[in-house]
Protein backbone atom coordinates (compact mmCIF):
# COMPACT_ATOMS: atom_id res chain seq x y z
CA UNK A 1 0.00 0.00 0.00
CA UNK A 2 1.18 3.32 -0.92
CA UNK A 3 0.47 6.52 0.84
CA UNK A 4 0.87 9.73 -0.92
CA UNK A 5 2.49 12.39 1.08
CA UNK A 6 3.28 15.86 -0.07
CA UNK A 7 6.48 16.90 1.54
CA UNK A 8 6.81 20.15 -0.38
CA UNK A 9 6.55 23.52 1.23
CA UNK A 10 3.30 24.30 -0.56
CA UNK A 11 0.48 21.81 -0.16
CA UNK A 12 -1.54 20.63 -3.23
CA UNK A 13 -4.68 22.76 -3.82
CA UNK A 14 -7.85 21.39 -5.26
CA UNK A 15 -9.46 23.54 -7.96
CA UNK A 16 -12.52 21.34 -8.17
CA UNK A 17 -14.92 23.98 -6.72
CA UNK A 18 -13.71 26.59 -9.18
CA UNK A 19 -14.01 24.25 -12.13
CA UNK A 20 -17.54 23.14 -11.14
CA UNK A 21 -18.63 26.79 -10.64
CA UNK A 22 -17.06 27.84 -13.93
CA UNK A 23 -18.73 24.93 -15.74
CA UNK A 24 -22.14 25.80 -14.25
CA UNK A 25 -21.65 29.49 -15.10
CA UNK A 26 -20.66 28.58 -18.65
CA UNK A 27 -23.69 26.29 -19.03
CA UNK A 28 -26.01 29.03 -17.69
CA UNK A 29 -24.39 31.55 -20.05
CA UNK A 30 -24.85 29.18 -22.98
CA UNK A 31 -28.55 28.71 -22.13
CA UNK A 32 -29.06 32.47 -21.87
CA UNK A 33 -27.20 32.94 -25.16
CA UNK A 34 -29.43 30.37 -26.86
CA UNK A 35 -32.57 31.99 -25.40
CA UNK A 36 -31.56 35.45 -26.55
CA UNK A 37 -30.59 34.08 -29.95
CA UNK A 38 -34.03 32.47 -30.29
CA UNK A 39 -35.68 35.76 -29.28
CA UNK A 40 -33.66 37.73 -31.87
CA UNK A 41 -34.51 35.14 -34.54
CA UNK A 42 -38.24 35.44 -33.79
CA UNK A 43 -38.08 39.25 -33.69
CA UNK A 44 -36.32 39.38 -37.06
CA UNK A 45 -38.82 36.92 -38.51
CA UNK A 46 -41.75 39.05 -37.26
CA UNK A 47 -40.06 42.19 -38.57
CA UNK A 48 -39.63 40.55 -41.98
CA UNK A 49 -43.34 39.63 -42.02
CA UNK A 50 -44.21 43.20 -41.06
CA UNK A 51 -42.03 44.57 -43.85
CA UNK A 52 -43.68 42.20 -46.35
CA UNK A 53 -47.14 43.20 -45.15
CA UNK A 54 -46.23 46.91 -45.34
CA UNK A 55 -44.87 46.44 -48.87
CA UNK A 56 -48.09 44.67 -49.93
CA UNK A 57 -50.23 47.43 -48.40
CA UNK A 58 -48.17 50.15 -50.09
CA UNK A 59 -48.57 48.33 -53.39
CA UNK A 60 -52.35 48.08 -52.86
CA UNK A 61 -52.49 51.77 -51.92
CA UNK A 62 -50.61 52.70 -55.08
CA UNK A 63 -53.04 50.62 -57.15
CA UNK A 64 -56.03 52.23 -55.41
CA UNK A 65 -54.56 55.70 -55.93
CA UNK A 66 -54.13 54.88 -59.60
CA UNK A 67 -57.73 53.65 -59.83
CA UNK A 68 -58.93 56.78 -58.01
CA UNK A 69 -57.03 59.00 -60.42
CA UNK A 70 -58.52 57.18 -63.41
CA UNK A 71 -62.03 57.44 -61.91
CA UNK A 72 -61.54 61.14 -61.21
CA UNK A 73 -60.38 61.64 -64.77
CA UNK A 74 -63.45 59.72 -65.99
CA UNK A 75 -65.87 61.76 -63.86
CA UNK A 76 -64.26 65.06 -64.92
CA UNK A 77 -65.25 64.45 -68.53
CA UNK A 78 -67.84 67.03 -69.68
CA UNK A 79 -70.44 64.43 -70.68
CA UNK A 80 -70.21 62.68 -67.30
CA UNK A 81 -70.35 66.01 -65.42
CA UNK A 82 -73.57 66.91 -67.27
CA UNK A 83 -75.00 63.50 -66.43
CA UNK A 84 -74.05 63.98 -62.77
CA UNK A 85 -75.71 67.41 -62.65
CA UNK A 86 -78.85 65.98 -64.21
CA UNK A 87 -78.96 63.10 -61.71
CA UNK A 88 -78.56 65.57 -58.82
CA UNK A 89 -81.45 67.61 -60.21
CA UNK A 90 -83.67 64.53 -60.66
CA UNK A 91 -82.81 63.28 -57.17
CA UNK A 92 -83.80 66.64 -55.69
CA UNK A 93 -87.15 66.48 -57.49
CA UNK A 94 -87.73 62.93 -56.26
CA UNK A 95 -86.74 63.98 -52.75
CA UNK A 96 -89.16 66.93 -52.84
CA UNK A 97 -92.00 64.78 -54.13
CA UNK A 98 -91.41 62.09 -51.55
CA UNK A 99 -92.08 64.53 -48.72
CA UNK A 100 -95.40 63.84 -47.02
CA UNK A 101 -97.04 67.28 -46.89
CA UNK A 102 -100.30 65.78 -45.63
CA UNK A 103 -98.48 64.42 -42.57
CA UNK A 104 -97.06 67.88 -41.85
CA UNK A 105 -100.53 69.45 -41.97
CA UNK A 106 -101.88 66.69 -39.71
CA UNK A 107 -99.06 67.36 -37.21
CA UNK A 108 -99.85 71.06 -37.32
CA UNK A 109 -103.54 70.35 -36.78
CA UNK A 110 -102.73 68.36 -33.62
CA UNK A 111 -101.01 71.32 -31.96
CA UNK A 112 -103.34 74.08 -33.18
CA UNK A 113 -105.33 75.32 -30.13
CA UNK A 114 -108.82 76.81 -30.22
CA UNK A 115 -108.89 80.47 -31.20
CA UNK A 116 -105.96 80.16 -33.64
CA UNK A 117 -106.18 79.70 -37.38
CA UNK A 118 -103.56 79.40 -40.07
CA UNK A 119 -103.84 82.35 -42.44
CA UNK A 120 -101.02 81.30 -44.74
CA UNK A 121 -98.31 78.69 -44.80
CA UNK A 122 -95.27 78.58 -47.07
CA UNK A 123 -93.27 75.32 -46.85
CA UNK A 124 -89.87 75.35 -48.51
CA UNK A 125 -87.27 72.59 -48.84
CA UNK A 126 -83.59 73.48 -48.61
CA UNK A 127 -80.70 71.01 -48.34
CA UNK A 128 -82.83 68.21 -46.93
CA UNK A 129 -84.57 70.47 -44.41
CA UNK A 130 -88.11 71.77 -44.55
CA UNK A 131 -88.55 75.35 -43.44
CA UNK A 132 -92.12 76.53 -42.93
CA UNK A 133 -93.19 80.17 -42.78
CA UNK A 134 -96.47 80.60 -40.92
CA UNK A 135 -98.90 83.49 -40.72
CA UNK A 136 -101.47 82.75 -38.04
CA UNK A 137 -104.41 84.67 -36.74
CA UNK A 138 -105.33 84.51 -33.05
CA UNK A 139 -108.45 85.72 -31.29
CA UNK A 140 -106.58 86.61 -28.08
CA UNK A 141 -103.14 86.89 -26.55
CA UNK A 142 -103.85 83.69 -24.60
CA UNK A 143 -104.56 81.72 -27.80
CA UNK A 144 -101.36 83.09 -29.38
CA UNK A 145 -99.27 82.04 -26.36
CA UNK A 146 -100.89 78.56 -26.33
CA UNK A 147 -100.01 78.09 -30.00
CA UNK A 148 -96.41 79.23 -29.56
CA UNK A 149 -96.02 77.01 -26.48
CA UNK A 150 -97.52 74.00 -28.33
CA UNK A 151 -95.22 74.66 -31.30
CA UNK A 152 -92.15 74.79 -29.03
CA UNK A 153 -93.17 71.59 -27.20
CA UNK A 154 -93.80 69.75 -30.45
CA UNK A 155 -91.23 67.14 -31.50
CA UNK A 156 -91.96 67.79 -35.17
CA UNK A 157 -91.28 71.55 -35.23
CA UNK A 158 -88.04 73.17 -34.08
CA UNK A 159 -85.95 76.28 -34.65
CA UNK A 160 -88.90 78.59 -34.17
CA UNK A 161 -88.22 82.24 -35.04
CA UNK A 162 -90.80 84.94 -34.47
CA UNK A 163 -90.78 87.39 -37.40
CA UNK A 164 -93.45 89.80 -36.24
CA UNK A 165 -96.70 90.35 -34.37
CA UNK A 166 -99.38 92.76 -35.57
CA UNK A 167 -102.50 93.77 -33.72
CA UNK A 168 -105.58 94.88 -35.60
CA UNK A 169 -106.87 98.39 -35.27
CA UNK A 170 -110.21 98.80 -33.53
CA UNK A 171 -113.13 98.43 -35.88
CA UNK A 172 -111.21 96.42 -38.51
CA UNK A 173 -112.33 93.00 -39.64
CA UNK A 174 -110.20 89.89 -39.37
CA UNK A 175 -108.10 88.44 -36.62
CA UNK A 176 -107.22 90.73 -33.71
CA UNK A 177 -103.64 89.35 -33.59
CA UNK A 178 -101.58 88.25 -36.61
CA UNK A 179 -98.28 86.45 -35.96
CA UNK A 180 -95.61 85.65 -38.55
CA UNK A 181 -92.99 83.02 -37.72
CA UNK A 182 -90.74 80.38 -39.24
CA UNK A 183 -89.99 76.85 -38.03
CA UNK A 184 -88.19 73.76 -39.22
CA UNK A 185 -90.25 70.63 -39.71
CA UNK A 186 -88.76 67.19 -39.01
CA UNK A 187 -89.47 64.81 -41.88
CA UNK A 188 -89.57 61.68 -39.75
Amino acid sequence: MRVRLNLSSKPLESHRKFLVGAGLSGAAGALIFLGLGWHVYNARKADAELRDKTARMQKEMAELDQQGASLEQFFNQPEIAKLHDRSVFLNSIIHARSFNWTQMFMDLEKILPAGVRVVSIEPKQEKGRVEVKFTIGATSDEAEVKFLKALEDSKKFSGIELIGVRTATPGSTGDPIVVELTAEYART
